[in-house]
This record gives structure tokens, sequence and C-alpha cells, in this order.
């Protein structure tokens, strides 16, 4: 499971990276973020209605309705911030989005804990020439109109999509870990049928990826 990661990457390289024409580019004067967390914005390029790849800040986490044990009323929506592969046909909260709505979410590394009292915080990232490869996650998107915070808002978030994990991310996080998507398979998460993304739902090669960084406060990822 996903709850923290970076993007460390320049604007003008993941317009490079990711195929979008600077027309297309949403994010103003985006800076590189070393740790981002659920219900914080995030760069994501999405698919806009004339089928152009756009790149625009995204809030994190799918909110879902929860209303308080004690009164019954509305409180805060909970943050549904990864998606598991085995839900997105079978789950009405994932299918829709999965179906209509996939996106790529840059990033350079991310985060899983190990233990607790105190947790050793791992860095995952890809191989490569740079210290910190830009790389994209499989994402979903939907929009969002309501109450959030004590305010009406119209916004647009994203989540991640986890499978297996690989040998390398297993020994800290056994159950999940968060899709990264092949360059050369972009294109097919974007606009390929339900069938040709599910496919793309699996563990990376672990012999691709690394381990940048680990200790217990190790809470963003700045390098080393």
């Amino acid at each position: 499971m996903c709850n923290l990661y970076s993007n460390m990457t320049t604007q003008d390289e993941m317009r490079r990276l990711f195929e979008v024409d600077e027309e297309h580019d949403r994010l103003g004067n985006a800076e590189p973020q070393s740790a981002i967390y659920p219900r914080y914005d995030a760069p994501v390029v999405r698919l806009d209605a004339d089928g152009n790849r756009e790149l625009l800040p995204m809030h994190w986490g799918f909110p879902m309705p929860q209303k308080s044990k004690k009164t019954g009323k509305p409180i805060l929506p909970k943050a549904v911030n990864n998606a598991r592969d085995d839900k997105l046909q079978s789950s009405r909260f994932w299918s829709a989005s999965f179906r209509e709505r996939r996106c790529l979410v840059p990033a350079s590394s991310f985060c899983e804990a190990k233990g607790r009292s105190p947790a050793t915080y791992f860095w995952f990232g890809l191989k490569g020439d740079d210290p910190r490869p830009p790389f994209a996650f499989a994402g979903l998107w939907p929009g969002f109109k309501g109450k959030y915070k004590d305010e009406d808002l119209d916004i647009v978030t994203h989540s991640v999509v986890t499978s297996t994990p690989n040998d390398l991310v297993k020994p800290v996080h056994p159950d999940r870990m968060v899709v990264i998507l092949d360059p050369a398979d972009y294109e097919t998460w974007l606009h390929g049928s339900e069938d040709e993304a599910m496919a793309l739902c699996r563990p990376f090669d672990p012999d691709r990826m690394q381990i940048l960084k680990s200790g217990e406060d190790e809470k963003s990822d700045h390098g080393v």
C-alpha cells in the first residue's frame, strides 16, 4: 500500500517524458515534491476531451463519503489513495474510472514502512544514469463535487493502482506494491481496452529497481 511518494522531476522534463504539449500543461509553476501524501495535490497526466495528453494537478485520493458513528451526520470523506488491481473491474467504486478514466502519475520514488515503534522507511526507485530516474504509476481519476474539509469543492482526484509485490518490495511490504508502467506501455494504459490495461497490472521487474535509502526518519526523499 502506497501512502507516500516523491516527484522530483522538473516540469519541462515531465512534458517531454509524457509527450504533453506545452499548451496542454495546466500545472502553472510546479515545484519538485520530495514527499507527496494523500489529500494533497500532485501532477497527473490524463487524456482531455479531445484525446490530447494534458498535465494537471490532482488531489490524491478518491473521496469516499463517511458518516459519524455517533451522530449519523456526514464527516470528512475518506481519501482512498490505492486501487487494488483485483477490484478494478468488480467494484463499482473503481470500475467506471478503470474503464473510462485511466491516467499516468509521475513519480521518482515511493516509500513503504516496515515495522512499528519505530518504523523503518524504505524508498524505492528505478536504476539508471540519473540518481532518481522518473517513471509513472498506473492511475485512475474521477471528478468530485461536494462537501470536503468544510468547503463546497469541485475538484479532480486520482488514485494509484496496486498489484502483487516483486522480490525487492516483498520483504518490506508482503501484500501489495504500486503498478509501475514501462514507458512503452503508457499509450496502452491510456487508450487500451480493459483487458489490455489489466495485463499491465503486474509486478515491475525487480532487477530494474533499487532501494534508494532507508531509515527511521526518512519520511521525505531529498536524495543522498
